[in-house]
Parts: structure tokens; C-alpha cells; sequence
């Protein structure tokens, strides 16, 4: 089956123990109510570190994703994904870290590299590259991050898919240059899954510029991505619906033939909401992964 999953970040530390019940039942409950609970037979959760002091909103402690995962993922009865910050770990911490996800039933892990600002002095462990090689006993499917729009991306990705890349999360799309991106390794092999990423933009965007500041970049690609953006943060709910919808078809129209296998990943940057859900749910209806 292919993967269509739904992000949701672990709730604040300073909330307690029953913010993570109460957040995973909010979260099922709107599953329900927008028809995706069925739909989605993944979760991902991710790693979250401090990064980057310009960052619109105050980084602050959250659960570990090493408490939550399993409890998550039997209440929302999906498989999990997790992401894993690497280079600010030793290889033995990553190694225990990752032998209790494993044991708590966790097959799939992205590894993550170092935020656009860091001391170089921090780095005490190995690069994504790295650790898909040095993992790869642990975790049984090992994935990488995708950002098409950034310079020197087709060799990052080559290497990252000949270090045993099984599968691929693209960064969050608001234009359909993965389409071009992707044509050119459409005659190599083998071919990791590809797990789209599709993001609401909610009004509040607006006013904070999260969205803007996740994918932040100087070329050209990026500038009209943000414009998009800027302008789907403005619209009423339908238009803004049916701008993030023609983008889906788009996306899944220029690559569906490439013979990639194709996953779905949805995020809501500002937390979960209906017309977010809902609009997941529209794409849903036009395309899923077989």
C-alpha cells in the first residue's frame, strides 16, 4: 500500500502528561469528521530541535517522540514515521535512540542534517549520507529529505539513494517543480518512494510568515513558491481550496508516469484544523496512492 501520511507534532512539555491524550484525540476526532480516518495509514512525527534564532515562532520543548510514537499510532491505527535530527548526536546515543523506536515498532526513519544556522563545533555525529549507511541494521526503511528548489539537490539526492535511500520527503510543495526535478532520475535506478508534501496556509500566515520561513531561499524558484503563498494566506476558504487542489493535480499529473512509486504526506505548520483536513481529503479524492 502506498503511504499516505499526516504529520502532527508532539504537544509542549510544560502542558504535561494529558495534553498528549488530549492532543491525539483532537486530532482523531477531525480525522473522523473530514472522512480521513481510514485514509491515513500513517503518522509521522518529527524531531524537533532549537534552530535558528529568527525563527517566527519560539522554539519550545516538546515530548519526546520515544514517548509517544507506539500510543500515537495505535490510537490513530497507522504505522509510524519518525524524523531524527543526526548531526547533533553521537553514534552511540543515535544507535540506543534508535533501537528503542525499533522496539516500540518503528519501521521507517528520516534522517535530518543541520538547520541553515548552526556552530560547526555542535556537530558530534554523522550527516543523513552518513547515517543511512551506519543505520541501516537498525531501521528497516531509511529515508532522506528532498528539496528540490535547492542548489546542488540532484547530487545530494544521487548519493542519498546510493547509500540505501528507500524513501524520499520532499519538502513543502507550492509549485510543480518536483515534476521537473524528478524527470531527470526517471531513467535511473532504483527509485526511492516519494512522499509529496502538501501544506495548508492558513490566514494566520499572514501575519507570523512560518510557512515562509520553512522553505526560505533567494532563487527564483522559491521567490514565486512564496508568492503563492502570500496569496493563498489571503484567499476565502473555497478559492483557497481550489488553488491548493489544481497544484495537487498538477503535481500528481506531471508524475505519475515517471514510475516513481508515489506517497502523500500532509502538514499543518499551525496545527491540525477542518478546512485543512478537509482539503486534504479533496486531494485524496483525486488521486491516492495505490
Amino acid at each position: 500500500m502506498g503511504t499516505i501520511a499526516f504529520e502532527t507534532i508532539p504537544p509542549l512539555i510544560k502542558d504535561g502528561p494529558q495534553a498528549e491524550h488530549e492532543s491525539i484525540k483532537r486530532i482523531k476526532d477531525l480525522l473522523i469528521r473530514t472522512n480521513l480516518y481510514g485514509r491515513i495509514n500513517s503518522i509521522l512525527i518529527p524531531h524537533m530541535i532549537e534552530e535558528d534564532g529568527d525563527r517566527p515562532l519560539p522554539f519550545e520543548p516538546r515530548s519526546d517522540i520515544l514517548n509517544i510514537s507506539s500510543s500515537w499510532s495505535r490510537e490513530l491505527q497507522s504505522s509510524s514515521i519518525v524524523t531524527q535530527v543526526t548531526p547533533f548526536s553521537t553514534v552511540t546515543d543515535l544507535k540506543q535512540r534508535l533501537e528503542s523506536l525499533r522496539a516500540q515498532g518503528v519501521k521507517r526513519c528520516v534522517y535530518v542534517g543541520v538547520p541553515r544556522v548552526w556552530n560547526k563545533q555542535d556537530v558530534i555525529g554523522p550527516y543523513p549520507d552518513q547515517a543511512l549507511t551506519i543505520f541501516n541494521q537498525i531501521i528497516p526503511y531509511a529515508g532522506c529529505v528532498l528539496i528540490p528548489t535547492r542548489p546542488d539537490e540532484n547530487k545530494r539526492f544521487l548519493s542519498k539513494i546510493g547509500k540505501g535511500a528507500d524513501f524520499a520527503l520532499t519538502q513543502l510543495l507550492y509549485s510543480d517543480y518536483i515534476t521537473t526535478f524528478l524527470k531527470s532520475f526517471s531513467h535511473k535506478s532504483p527509485k526511492p518512494e516519494i512522499l509529496l508534501s502538501f501544506g495548508y496556509v492558513p490566514k494566520i500566515e499572514s501575519r507570523i510568515g512560518l510557512i515562509k520561513w520553512l522553505i526560505k531561499d533567494n532563487s527564483k524558484l522559491v521567490k514565486y513558491e512564496m508568492d503563492l503563498v502570500e496569496k493563498l494566506a489571503t484567499l476565502p476558504f473555497k478559492q483557497k481550496l481550489s488553488t491548493l487542489l489544481d497544484l495537487y493535480k498538477r503535481i500528481i499529473d506531471g508524475i505519475i508516469d515517471l514510475d516513481f512509486p508515489v506517497g502523500i504526506h500532509f502538514e499543518c505548520p499551525y496545527g491540525p484544523s477542518q478546512p485543512a483536513l478537509e482539503t486534504f481529503n479533496e486531494m485524496l479524492d483525486y488521486w491516492s496512492p495505490p
